[in-house]
């Protein structure tokens, strides 16, 4: 997280219209990787990535093309202002100032540590704990620096509170599994504790030296990385709870890709029985077609999700006539009744 400057007197009341048509396409960049990650069913770490990567594109154009209606700066209206924090009108710069970066060097630092870290931890907890922890570290290393800077009026930006916190997480849940990550001057598979370790090293002797004059100023907000961890180490293990991986158990980073995905594999539900045979309205036509490709190629999770998803769109309900919805619940696709999910939850 680090804090340019700003100039003070710019706010909400002095956007115009072509202002507010960055603010919808920022908006946009930002909220679609998300969106994506959702229909598809694919890492929402990695959509975390593209999306601070989409949103600084548009703030690096603005920046490069200033003037007229690119004199629009995002750093004015969406970081952190410690004595604005108080101001309803400006609440959303505890959220937004996750997604704005000062430099190039910023953002890659940020997403190395979110890829890195991120997607492991992802595999252990399941896209929406993921999530939550991802914003409760922002969270916490954004009030951590509202609380030791209160009167300030120097921006703060990045999300590097959230990057600490996926590491607070994961030191707090799994600190003996081993990811890639650059460290001590070598690429390779640490354990999740040295890492935690060395990076809050480095932060305690960074602020060691400001402190006692050995080094120059900076404008990097060291405690904001300390909150984003601590917050994200106390909330990790009941989030977790639950999730596709147990607590303290360990794996490889060459191996938790499949371990996790053996562990998903192993919770799919039994095809052998259905809810229309159960009804005795078995199925005829296109969805007996279906659900006979289901039981042949439903062993793999991508090929059950595909069947399942295909055989939703061509099906009723047996006990309603209603639609047929496919749903995820800890990584576990099902089909369930749109009316209600009594009537069957299957497989």
């Amino acid at each position: 997280m680090a804090s340019p400057n700003i100039d003070n007197d710019i706010f909400w009341e002095l956007l115009e219209i072509s202002d507010f048509l960055w603010i919808m396409l920022l908006v946009t960049f930002a909220i679609y990787p998300f969106i994506s990650a959702s229909r598809n069913k694919t890492s929402v770490s990695l959509g975390v990535v593209l999306s601070l990567l989409l949103v600084f594109f548009i703030q690096f154009a603005l920046s490069i093309f200033s003037g007229g209606i690119f004199s629009f700066d995002p750093i004015d209206f969406f970081s952190l202002i410690p004595a604005l924090s108080l101001e309803p009108s400006h609440f959303h710069r505890l959220f937004t100032a996750g997604w704005i970066h000062a430099d190039w060097i910023h953002v890659l630092g940020n997403i190395l540590v979110i890829a890195l870290v991120g997607v492991p931890l992802e595999q252990r907890l399941g896209a929406k704990r993921w999530m939550i922890v991802y914003l409760l570290g922002m969270l916490g290393g954004n009030v951590a620096w509202i609380w030791t800077h209160p009167d300030s009026w120097n921006p703060a930006v990045g999300a590097s509170g959230a990057a600490f916190g996926l590491l607070g997480a994961y030191m707090a849940c799994w600190p003996e599994d081993n990811i890639e990550f650059p460290l001590l001057f070598f690429i390779r598979a640490w354990p999740v504790w040295l890492i935690a370790l060395v990076r809050l090293g480095l932060e305690v002797y960074q602020m060691f030296a400001i402190q006692y004059g050995s080094s120059g100023e900076t404008n990097i907000a060291h405690l904001a990385h300390f909150g984003g961890f601590f917050v994200a180490y106390i909330v990790a293990r009941p989030i977790a709870r639950g999730g596709p991986s147990p607590l303290d158990e360990k794996f490889e980073s060459s191996q938790m890709g499949i371990s996790v995905r053996e562990g998903i594999k192993s919770r799919m539900g039994s095809l052998d029985d259905d809810p229309w045979s159960s009804a005795n309205s078995p199925l005829e036509g296109n969805g007996e077609r279906i659900l006979r490709r289901l039981r042949e190629e439903g062993d793999e999770i991508e090929t059950r999700i595909a069947w399942l998803e295909e055989l939703a769109e061509n099906t009723i309900c047996p006990y309603c006539g209603g639609e047929v919805l496919t749903k995820v619940e800890n990584r576990i696709c099902f089909l369930t009744c749109g009316e209600s999910e009594g009537h069957f939850k299957w497989p």
